[in-house]
């Protein structure tokens, strides 16, 4: 049984580690988006939860009714575990289990093909306290389009700033627009991205067999923002660990 992939509405956007330099966002689902497809897909009447607890770990089982070519119906079970949310515990435990339950059949399951999605300083309101950086900027997925159940187009943009993050190729997107080159400032926010993050300037043009950084093209210059904004969010963290 396949359940449909997300609508781009469907997903939520949220903050996830934040540093002087940015932040990053993580893409999530919430049991409402499970209820929802699993009403449409199966059918209110086909589909149950229950909730038990297990060394002290609150589960969920989600069945999903199967109709078999007998016509015999059989229920098949999945379960999972849940963690507490800093609000609400026990509610939130709950709800973390039954989406976490219904990533294993397979609802929302894409999210999991997501890119490291990173805003950096200048595209997020950061509020800086004794080298603490903290965001109530809040994002929101725009566009997001998947091949072979993978994404392969993402739009979010920061609803505060309007700051867009974009990554892979739409399906929208002519030849001349996917093969459209940088611009100098994208040219200077990446230079000193990959300096930041620590990578040979010589080596990364050689790689990409070009002369100067506004010789890439926008998927190129997407994917190279995303790997030194993940490095630099790396080196961050373990520094302070």
């Amino acid at each position: 049984m396949n359940f449909r992939l997300l609508e781009a509405d469907e997903i939520e956007a949220r903050v996830s580690t934040v540093t002087e330099k940015g932040c990053s966002v993580l893409l999530y689902k919430d049991a409402r988006c499970d209820m929802r497809i699993l009403d449409e897909t199966v059918g209110p009447e086909n589909w149950q939860r229950s909730h038990e607890v297990v060394n002290n770990n609150l589960f969920c089982n989600v069945g999903v009714r199967i109709e078999r070519p007998n016509g015999y119906g059989e229920w098949v079970w999945k379960q999972d575990v849940g963690t507490e949310s800093y609000t609400e515990a026990q509610k939130g435990e709950a709800s973390d289990a039954f989406k976490r339950a219904c990533f294993n059949w397979g609802i929302g399951r894409e999210l999991y093909t997501s890119p490291f999605i990173w805003f950096d300083a200048k595209s997020v309101n950061l509020d800086v306290k004794n080298s603490k950086a903290t965001t109530r900027d809040r994002f929101k997925v725009d566009e997001i389009e998947y091949e072979n159940r993978r994404v392969s187009w993402l739009k979010v943009t920061n609803t505060k700033t309007k700051a867009v993050f974009t990554w892979g190729r739409s399906k929208n997107l002519n030849e001349y627009n996917a093969k459209e080159l940088i611009d100098d400032k994208q040219a200077a926010e990446l230079e000193r991205l990959i300096e930041a993050a620590g990578v040979n300037y010589d080596k990364l043009l050689e790689k990409y067999g070009i002369d100067k950084l506004n010789d890439l093209d926008m998927a190129q210059y997407t994917a190279i923002k995303n790997k030194a904004s993940e490095s630099i969010v790396k080196k961050a963290t373990e520094g302070k660990a």
